[in-house]
């Protein structure tokens, strides 16, 4: 069988990315979406690659170390298109769960993941920190680290440098990168885009005015672009 073209792979490749699609499901997709057929280049007829191929050629990028340079590729050519950055950034974490189990060839967890703690939940694997454009919704920055890493120590690597305002959890503020990095800027100002704390969202919410429910809006509305 002769090998896959590399931009088939890459194509792939960045279809999972931004659905966030397990290799299995990233498999089915190939089978069951015109549209991502129709975007990486497959008609009808063409072979399919198996998720064993998709896992080995994500492999392959990771120990080159060629993720930042694909997406530095992909927002060049995406600013060439007129999909420019703006002056917002939407920051944001997500947790990547992985098997915690040591039933395997070397008998132990991956040493680059980190178990975690979140509400009542205990996660083990890595964290992804993405930086977002506000207007576009693009995807700008994103960092990897285990997840028990602070969101609060990634901000700084997911600005693109031109924000005058950038969008967080609340806890976001209290980083002393955050404020190093707020200084540098006299425009620019932070946003909060969520409540903190299990219980004030159990709690009923104090009355708020007019003025107060029309800004918490817009933010919600601007968070929901992640």
């Amino acid at each position: 069988m002769d090998p896959y073209p590399l931009a088939l792979l890459l194509r792939i490749h960045c279809v999972q990315l931004f659905d966030n699609l397990s290799d299995p499901a990233m498999e089915g997709a190939l089978y069951d979406s015109v549209a991502v057929q129709r975007f990486v280049g497959l008609t009808a007829r063409d072979p399919r690659p198996d998720e064993t191929t998709i896992l080995h050629f994500r492999h392959l990028l990771e120990r080159h170390d060629l993720g930042a340079g694909l997406l530095a590729e992909i927002t060049q050519h995406l600013a060439t298109q007129g999909l420019r950055l703006r002056e917002g950034t939407i920051v944001d974490a997500t947790i990547l769960d992985a098997p915690a189990s040591t039933k395997n060839r070397a008998q132990a967890r991956d040493p680059e993941m980190h178990q975690v703690k979140k509400g009542q939940q205990w996660y083990f694997g890595m964290k992804a920190h993405i930086g977002v454009d506000a207007d576009t919704g693009l995807v700008h920055s994103v960092a990897t680290t285990p997840a028990n890493i602070a969101d609060i120590t990634q901000v700084p690597r997911l600005l693109h440098g031109a924000e005058t305002r950038v969008w967080g959890d609340r806890d976001t503020r209290a980083s002393p990168g955050i404020r190093s990095t707020r200084a540098g800027r006299s425009t620019g100002r932070w946003r909060c885009v969520r409540a903190s704390g299990g219980a004030w969202r159990r709690a009923a919410p104090p009355p708020r005015r007019s003025s107060a429910r029309r800004r918490s809006r817009r933010r919600w509305s601007i968070r929901s672009g992640m």
